[in-house]
C-alpha cells in the first residue's frame, strides 16, 4: 500500500511540473477537444501513464531525452499497460513540439475518430 501511496504523490508532482512538450500535448488532449475526456499523468500502479482515455482504453507516452537507456523499463511499463486492457501509442517530444497535426490525427485515428 505504501508504494501506491508514494506513486499516486509522483503522479501529482508530475502533473504540476509537465514539460513543454506535456503541455502542448495537453492543451490538444484536454477539455474534450478531441471528443473525448483524457487524463494526464494516471496512476497504473506501480506505472504513471503519461495521459490517458479511459473509456477508450487509449494511453499516450512521451518519450522524451529522460527516457533514453530506459528502453527496457519503457517496455515493461508498456505491456503491464497493455495487460491491463490499454492500447499504448507514443510519441517523442519533436513529434508532438514539430509535428502537433500529425500528432493530433494519429490520436484520433487510435481513438477510431479519424481515417487510417
Amino acid at each position: 500500500m505504501k508504494r501506491n501511496i508514494e506513486t499516486r504523490a509522483r503522479a501529482k508532482a508530475l502533473r504540476r511540473a509537465m514539460t513543454p512538450p506535456e503541455i502542448k500535448l495537453w492543451n490538444i488532449l484536454r477539455a474534450g477537444r478531441l471528443g473525448t475526456k483524457f487524463v494526464k499523468q494516471m496512476v497504473m500502479a506501480p506505472y504513471i501513464a503519461d495521459f490517458a482515455a479511459r473509456e477508450h482504453r487509449l494511453v499516450i507516452e512521451l518519450d522524451g531525452d529522460s527516457h533514453a537507456g530506459r528502453e527496457s523499463y519503457d517496455a515493461a511499463r508498456t505491456a503491464f499497460i497493455e495487460s491491463q486492457g490499454f492500447r499504448v501509442i507514443h510519441f517523442t517530444n519533436s513529434e508532438i513540439l514539430n509535428n502537433a497535426e500529425g500528432v493530433t490525427t494519429a490520436i484520433l485515428i487510435a481513438l477510431g475518430k479519424g481515417e487510417a
